[in-house]
């Protein structure tokens, strides 16, 4: 059997410049920006998971959206697969597209509160319907080989279904429909986090328990930055931290603050 490689990369937050950088130096593309199936570099047949959050708070949100979509095409053309999950932000900007003013249950609007969690103007503007179904299929939850793959390292994706099946197909119906107070508390659920970090006397227990519902060794996750989990300076944060004795790997190296992002190798059994 041919060695397998699944690559992991989290929040990317509009900073397509530094995702090209990532995405070149751990050779999954080329100079040219292409990906890549020539037999000295990783690409081709590997595969490679985005952890959700491709937008807001940097300059090029629907440019990292495009280049993902690109990546997937090439990818299956040369035998390979990019995959991506979807992040609270991606929710936040459907949100302000689709409902606008509409006011939500904090006494914002679904625009307001996309735009203090870092919305960009040129990110609505430019959302074409192609993003917008894009976005909309995207899953909450996946597998790979042993790892459970979720944006948010949180509780909440267990009121939305028991297995990883059911916890998609109900997103996904909220994306699809247009049920505001739906919307509405999946963003404020989607805000949860640090629900599996040794501060919590019961971290190690929820992320054994997450694991044992919806399956996997490890889980792996982005949502909240490396540095605000380890209190590490962003700079040197490059690799991913382990953690719940050594269940979780947090992969968001804060890419929208000054960390310079990473590309993560699973380990694959």
């Amino acid at each position: 059997m041919a060695e397998r490689f699944v690559y992991v990369i989290g929040d990317i937050h509009g900073q397509l410049t530094k995702l090209i950088h990532v995405l070149y130096h751990a050779r999954l593309i080329d100079p040219d920006g292409m990906w890549t199936g020539q037999p000295l570099w990783a690409g081709g047949q590997a595969t490679l998971w985005f952890l959700g959050d491709f937008v807001d708070r940097g300059p090029a949100g629907l440019g990292v959206i495009d280049l993902v979509m690109r990546l997937q095409r090439e990818a299956g053309e040369a035998g390979g697969a990019v995959h991506a999950i979807l992040g609270n932000h991606e929710i936040y900007l459907l949100g302000a597209h689709h409902f606008g003013d509409i006011p939500t249950g904090d006494n914002g609007t679904f625009k307001s509160g996309w735009l203090q969690n870092g919305g960009l103007p040129a990110d609505l503007t430019g959302l074409t319907q192609a993003h917008i179904d894009w976005i909309s299929h995207l899953p909450a939850i996946a597998q790979e080989d042993g790892h459970l793959l979720v944006h948010a390292d949180a509780l909440f994706y267990r009121d939305y279904g028991e297995t990883v099946f059911s916890v998609n197909a109900t997103i996904a119906h909220i994306l699809a429909g247009r049920d505001t107070p739906a919307w509405d508390q999946l963003l404020i659920r989607f805000a949860q986090r640090m629900a599996f970090h040794e501060s919590r006397i019961d971290g190690s227990t929820n992320a054994k328990a997450f694991l044992d519902q919806y399956g996997g060794r490890h889980l792996v996750h982005g949502h909240t930055p490396i540095a605000v989990m380890t209190h590490q300076p962003e700079a040197t944060i490059t690799t991913p931290h382990f953690y719940a004795d050594g269940r979780c790997l947090n992969c968001d190296g804060g890419m929208y603050r000054v960390g310079p992002g990473f590309v993560h190798l699973l380990d694959i059994l």
